[in-house]
């Protein structure tokens, strides 16, 4: 079977872009170290579906060098780079994946990884595990576990678990302390709104910015919008959220109400029709929104354009919808991921931490697949801890321990 990328002439530059980021990913450089010579993955298959840029890449190299075979496709048509999944096709990777596919090529190319039979996965949003629960149920048997990266897949995992119908071990790494107090708020925080600047050139300071969902996202998207000086609302369909965006120092109101003020939109809830037509309408001249929650439904785009006298691409990943009254409304990047559309996904050293959690992820469930029930399961905390030990060592940072009449006090031994 060959990879399907869009051109391996872009190999060069992509190469470029997984060994800058090398640089910066101590804890996974630790891990190729260590793994690549035990090779503890050998004689499996994994199919990673995720973001394809060059962190991802980098993250499947380690496993490839850990002894497995690896596929890799793209979880977003927009997030995928032509350049990396040439450049990880060529290291041996098998890469199916083009920047800007259709939703049928999506569905050939996740299709096409499957057909490597995986033992393992690793998705992001659940499409690859619904795949496997719906058309390609013939794998099944053979699926020892997998990962899910978001908390929308976790969502709809647990759904499945709910129904009785998940028919296999899946660790919900975003769920792992290391992953969302680190990953989704100061990756999610620091590269949207880096998306969003240099896709709109605009300053932020003195705009009203309305932030939908209080999460670990929102938690993130609200603290840099606050940093780069702007007045910062909150939306929540949670009470303790929302109290806590109180005590935070944020305004909160209902989208209702904030649609009426806001000057940038950011949706983070993991949820559909967060903005719809009756914000549409009341939305000020030059309004401009855009989604870090997953997928493309948070913004509700057909009902925006059912509105629209016009639509037209007034900017690379920004367009702009001109209402009848002669409003004109923006949207960023399609309202898909604008922190991936529209930027290179989280810092480095970031997802250092996300994709440890993500490597030891499946190390646990290639090692204790046996014992393991068909359902939701946490990453155990003792790799919590062991991934937060690596990343201190590797930055130089050393902390206290207790003494042995310490723990007892604490009654941790």
């Amino acid at each position: 079977m060959e990879s399907m990328v869009k051109d391996m002439a872009l190999a060069p530059s992509g190469e470029d872009k997984i060994n800058w980021v090398k640089n910066f990913m101590p804890v996974m450089r630790a891990i190729d170290e260590e793994y690549s010579k035990t090779k503890p993955f050998a004689g499996k298959t994994i199919v990673i579906t995720l973001h394809l840029e060059a962190k991802t890449a980098y993250m499947a190299q380690v496993f490839m060098h850990a002894g497995a075979k690896v596929a890799v496709t793209g979880s977003n048509p927009l997030s995928t780079q032509d350049d990396v999944a040439a450049a990880l096709a060529k290291s041996g990777v098998y890469v199916f994946a083009t920047h800007g596919c259709t939703s049928e090529e999506y569905d050939m190319y996740i299709n096409k990884a499957l057909d490597l039979e995986p033992d393992f996965v690793m998705d992001d949003g659940g499409d690859t595990v619904h795949m496997l629960h719906t058309k390609r149920r013939e794998l099944l048997p053979k699926i020892l576990g997998g990962s899910e990266e978001t908390t929308t897949g976790v969502i709809r995992l647990r759904a499945l678990e709910k129904a009785g119908e998940l028919e296999f071990p899946m660790i919900a790494a975003n769920d792992a302390y290391c992953k969302f107090l680190f990953d989704n708020r100061y990756g999610t925080g620091q590269s949207t709104w880096d998306g969003i600047m240099r896709t709109t050139n605009l300053v932020i300071s003195g705009k009203t910015v309305v932030i939908a969902g209080y999460g670990w996202c929102g938690k993130g998207g609200a603290m840099r919008a606050k940093g780069l000086g702007a007045n910062v609302v909150i939306t929540e369909v949670d009470p303790i959220k929302a109290i806590e965006a109180v005590f935070d120092g944020f305004r909160v109101m209902p989208m209702d109400e904030a649609a009426k003020i806001g000057d940038i939109f950011l949706t983070l809830t993991g949820d559909k029709d967060v903005i719809v037509d009756r914000h549409f309408k009341v939305m000020k001249d030059g309004a401009m929104m855009a989604n870090s929650g997953h997928f493309d439904v948070e913004i509700n785009i057909p009902q925006l354009e059912a509105l629209s006298v016009s639509r037209k691409t007034v900017r690379n990943n920004i367009e702009e919808f001109k209402q009848k009254d002669g409003r004109k409304l923006y949207l960023l990047a399609e309202g898909r991921l604008v922190n991936l559309a529209a930027g290179d996904g989280h810092p480095a050293e970031i997802m250092d931490l996300s994709f440890a959690v993500q490597f030891f992820s499946a190390l646990h469930i290639v090692n204790h697949y046996k014992e393991l029930s068909k359902g939701v399961h946490l990453m155990p905390e003792e790799i919590n801890t062991k991934i937060a030990e690596m990343k201190l060592a590797s930055i130089g940072v050393t902390i206290d321990t207790l003494t042995e009449e310490q723990a007892k006090y604490l009654a941790l031994n």
